[in-house]
């Protein structure tokens, strides 16, 4: 109720002009809002004291009422208020920033390595430690000195570092730890990995599979020096880095500095052995090494030498420790391919020195060499060739031509011996440093064999997938050997190697063959289909000014299946059969006639000029048991002549024996008519005729010539016992050969 009559009085005070009466009134009110009671005994009590907006105003007022009379007594003005939070703040920012000034981050330093020590269960110290704040932070630690692991079989700490400074991302954190940046002051680091893939880099439980949460995206060396031990592949790897430009070096040592991959700064040395074989060379690259969570490759120029094997590169590579980008220009030459196996696992062979060179590209898991051309001995090599890493093997494709194949150089492909390699015996496929000792270590082989000896080491073809394709318009081949071009097909899948087709150009027509080689056992097992097509007769009997030339085709088929881990070996025990025939034949009336010993026929021939002859039919073939080759035909029929034969060869000795009885169909003067004895060894054949029948002719010609000069012919006499042979029986004998002779003519 007072309150109410004080506002009341207060209102009627409220008179006068209007703008006066609202400054007025506003006053008032303010009176009213300062808490002020207008009860007569507390207005007593504080009538001396001025309200709070009549000090701000600088006004006198009368206690007890607004009337805008004059106070003669001046108020003194009352302090502004603080708000407690903000003075806290404040005070925790100046505390926070005096300790920032004032931290030594030397102080954590003993304390974090004990924890480092006692969570790895290895030793970690350090001499220095200091932290730049950020978003990303940079630390910098020096006389770093971390022990390796307790099973490790190295008697070094895993890395000693006169200075590390890496920078890690704080937004990345927790999903991920990434480091954008580590530099390393003459590192000596030492990592190793056991046959059980135990890692001394790897700190967390080795049961635990989970992928790292630490990334780091560059690295960079100065006088720094790196060992990688791997006793499961096995391989052992020492690198001494360090930059060569001087004005780089502090861009490299810090962890903060932008890194530039447009010049060469930082060299590496490096030396090692790869499954027994030692290597070394050098490489160039930029101020870092990126890794893959850089999103960018770096720059990389090098040469890797291992025995006669040189390797240089220059391109870019992303991912220094799980590279999975490359693309650069690739050269590589050495003495032998063979010696390329410890490092590709790829089953090559022992060839003569070799020059290539393409451009190697690496997307994923697949290298791509494109461009690829170069030299293997005299044969030119072009083409591309991609290979694949998958499993359970990885796969090589490559589709290769040549414009002039060297069957010399790329014979031991199959265990072949050939002229030009210097007298040596046939190399197999063993890794050597260079040629003369890839020949050291393959078994010893028989320079007078004529089959491949070369072995295959069953364990390569069980390493790789390949699909390989070959294409040669023309052909070197010793021995004069009639051969035009080759066309190949490589499939190797699954340890089963099929060479299908392989096709051989051979005098107007075509060696098509399919050969098999099953490798899941450490014994091979082969089998191998050869097709003669279409061979043009001409072409195989060399051209004479006298002799008339032959014509016809000849057909025939070699089935054959054996084990072994050579060509050689597989024959020696091989089953299977073999047949030969001849359609639309000619053949020279002079040699017909020569065959039987004619020699009235000769000097009549001889005297008129040879022509050639139709050949009715001709069939022979063989059954191959354990090795063992034996006739059930052997006939050549032809106008004049019927020539049978019969005999056997043996594929593990390399020898045949073969008994040719020709007799002609009609009488003539002056034969000497005996069989031919063909027998020797593959590679030295010979023949003779057959003595008896010869001495009784020509003896029964003396004996009679001394008695009568004319009875001296009688034993000349050729009666002519030769018949006409039965064809359609030799053809159904021979009838897959038969469909060989009369298969259309090979493709120029």
């Amino acid at each position: 109720m007072k309150r109410q009559t004080a506002r009341r009085r207060t209102s009627r005070r409220c008179k006068g002009p209007p703008e006066d009466r609202a400054s007025l009134c506003q006053i008032c009110d303010s009176c009213e809002t300062s808490g002020r009671d207008v009860d007569d005994d507390e207005g007593r009590a504080n009538a001396h004291l001025p309200s709070p907006m009549t000090r701000l105003a600088g006004a006198h007022f009368r206690p007890r009422s607004c009337n805008m009379n004059p106070d003669p007594t001046p108020l003194r003005p009352k302090p502004l208020r603080h708000h407690p939070w903000r003075m806290a703040f404040a005070c925790l920012a100046l505390a926070v920033l005096a300790f920032v000034l004032t931290f030594d981050w030397n102080w954590v330093r003993p304390p974090l390595e004990r924890y480092i020590s006692r969570k790895t269960e290895r030793e970690f110290r350090m001499s220095d430690l200091h932290v730049s704040l950020g978003l990303v932070p940079t630390i910098r630690m020096r006389d770093v000195y971390f022990a390796n692991a307790a099973w490790s079989h190295e008697a070094t700490p895993m890395a000693r570092i006169d200075e590390l400074e890496f920078s890690i991302s704080l937004r990345d954190l927790p999903d991920r730890i990434l480091v954008p940046r580590v530099a390393l002051t003459r590192p000596d680091l030492v990592f190793e990995r056991l046959a059980d893939n135990r890692k001394n880099w790897i700190l967390s439980d080795p049961s635990d599979t989970r992928p790292s949460k630490l990334r780091i995206s560059t690295l960079s060396f100065q006088d720094g020096r790196i060992r990688y031990v791997d006793h499961g592949l096995p391989i052992e790897v020492d690198v001494v880095a360090g930059t060569f430009e001087p004005a780089s070096l502090d861009k490299v040592q810090s962890a903060t500095s932008t890194p530039e991959g447009n010049r060469y700064m930082t060299r590496y040395e490096f030396k090692g052995n790869y499954h027994g074989r030692a290597f070394s060379g050098h490489a160039l690259t930029g101020e870092v090494l990126s890794f893959a969570e850089s999103g960018a490759p770096f720059q990389l120029k090098g040469e890797f030498v291992a025995g006669s094997t040189r390797v240089a590169v220059e391109g870019r590579i992303a991912d220094a420790a799980n590279v999975s980008a490359i693309d650069a220009q690739l050269q590589i030459e050495g003495q032998t391919l063979a010696s390329l196996y410890p490092f590709l696992l790829l089953p090559l062979p022992t060839s003569p020195p070799y020059r290539l060179q393409g451009r190697l590209i690496l997307e994923g898991d697949r290298y791509t060499m494109n461009d690829l051309r170069g030299r293997i001995g005299s044969t030119d090599i072009t083409g591309h060739a991609t290979y694949v890493e998958k499993e359970p093997r990885p796969l090589l494709t490559a589709d290769l031509q040549s414009r002039l194949l060297d069957i010399a150089d790329l014979g031991p492909l199959i265990g072949m011996q050939v002229q030009g390699s210097s007298g040596e015996p046939p190399a197999s496929q063993a890794p050597s440093r260079d040629r003369p000792g890839a020949r050291a270590t393959a078994q010893p082989t028989e320079p007078e064999r004529l089959l491949p000896a070369g072995s295959f080491d069953a364990s390569r073809l069980q390493q790789i997938d390949a699909d390989v394709s070959l294409v040669a318009s023309e052909l070197r081949v010793p021995l004069a050997l009639p051969l035009e071009s080759l066309s190949a097909t490589l499939h190797l899948h699954d340890s089963i190697l099929k060479v299908a087709p392989l096709d051989f150009g051979f005098a107007g027509g075509t060696i098509a063959s399919q050969v098999t080689l099953d490798a899941r056992e450490p014994t091979i097992r082969s089998e191998v289909r050869i097709d003669l097509r279409g061979v043009e007769v001409g072409r195989l009997i060399p051209r004479s000014e006298t002799i008339a030339k032959g014509a016809g085709r000849v057909g025939a088929v070699l089935e054959l299946k054996g084990s072994g881990n050579s060509i050689g070996d597989a024959a020696a025990g091989a089953d299977g059969r073999v047949a030969a025939t001849i359609a639309d034949g000619r053949v020279s009336n002079l040699r017909d006639a020569a065959s039987s010993l004619n020699g009235g026929k000769l000097l009549r021939l001889l005297a008129s000029g040879d022509r050639d002859i139709r050949v009715n039919c001709g069939g022979i073939a063989f059954d191959v048991k354990g090795g063992r080759g034996t006739s059930t035909l052997f006939v050549i029929d032809t106008e004049q002549t019927q020539i049978l034969g019969g005999g056997s060869f043996d594929l593990a000795n390399e020898r045949f024996d073969i008994i040719v009885a020709p007799k002609p169909k009609k009488a003539g003067m002056l034969s000497l008519r005996t069989p031919l004895h063909l027998r020797g060894s593959f590679m030295q054949p010979g023949y003779r005729f057959e003595k008896g029948p010869l001495l009784a002719r020509a003896g029964g010609a003396i004996a009679l010539a001394a008695a009568a000069p004319l009875a001296g012919l009688l034993p000349l006499i050729e009666t002519g016992p030769g018949k006409t042979t039965d064809c359609a029986a030799v053809q159904q004998q021979v009838g897959s050969a038969v469909r060989q002779a009369t298969a259309p003519a090979a493709r120029k």
